[in-house]
């Protein structure tokens, strides 16, 4: 069983990396980030089968790939703090020259990511093509990916959705995260996504819900029944119901914060709210 504090320290220890990370440089995208820190904390510390001697083609290990590239700030903090590089890096976030530029790119070779991702609607597809992959090279393992809820309004994702069912991509477990909140406010006011658990169920995927995207322990227990679920027939589809901004008061529930920057008594206020836990870089 999974040791819940140890992985809710790994959860508060990341808030404060995101926070100091988008402080720093006064540019980046909080809100998402924090709202999906418990799925990448459940993801790398619980439940994929994954390597950090980090290669590119991936073969004999799960893979994830992050189609809302904008909340590169957990993605980074997970990673370092997984092993994939060192924690102190996360103090060259969007610096000229880093490798860990706004949204996540491949030409620096940081170990971890294989796509460059954040132009919306383009994760799914190369998520498939992995999977895919897998079938091909007779590789078992299961590919993640992980999508915003307002990038589903791009109508690529849908032509992906079909061929994923069409050719029984079932080695594929897609989250979305449902925050209900996109860059110009809340998705039901820019564009309605209508019954999204119906929508993926018309297109022959098997859809779960996780109704507590901000409690680790469900987010796990969503994660691994999604896996059971695979090999099926069909791709995989986790709805995860999240907060935008969890866990720093003033950014909850709102888009205001999908991408600006906490001030310096803005960050203290949030840094208060999540005690250091692992040490900060």
């Amino acid at each position: 069983m999974p040791n819940t504090q140890q992985l809710e320290n790994f959860v508060t220890q990341v808030r404060r990396d995101i926070l100091r990370q988008v402080h720093k440089v006064n540019s980046g995208h909080p809100g998402g980030s924090l709202g999906c820190a418990e799925f990448f904390t459940a993801l790398y510390q619980e439940v994929m089968d994954y390597t950090t001697d980090f290669t590119m083609d991936g073969n004999n290990e799960d893979l994830f790939f992050l189609s809302n590239g904008h909340i590169s700030p957990v993605f980074y903090s997970v990673l370092a703090r997984s092993g994939f590089f060192p924690v102190e890096e996360l103090n060259t976030f969007r610096l000229l020259d880093s490798r860990l530029q706004g949204h996540p790119t491949t030409h620096e070779g940081l170990p971890g990511i294989r796509i460059a991702s954040g132009s919306l609607g383009q994760g799914m597809s190369v998520a498939i093509g992995a999977a895919e992959a897998k079938k091909l090279n007779k590789d078992s393992h299961i590919i993640y990916s992980l999508h915003g809820d307002g990038e589903l309004q791009e109508g690529q994702n849908w032509e992906a959705i079909m061929y994923a069912a069409g050719n029984k991509v079932d080695n594929l477990i897609a989250t979305v995260d449902l925050n209900g909140q996109q860059i110009d406010g809340c998705t039901d006011n820019v564009l309605p996504l209508g019954n999204v658990k119906e929508k993926f169920e018309a297109f022959g995927w098997d859809v779960l819900e996780v109704k507590e995207g901000n409690n680790i322990t469900k987010v796990i227990e969503g994660l691994k029944e999604a896996k059971s679920r695979t090999g099926k027939g069909k791709p995989v589809c986790i709805l995860l119901h999240t907060i935008m901004g969890n866990g720093v008061d003033f950014m909850m529930h709102t888009h205001a914060w999908h991408g600006k920057a906490p001030n310096d008594e803005q960050l203290e206020t949030g840094l208060s709210q999540n005690a250091e836990t692992l040490g900060d870089y």
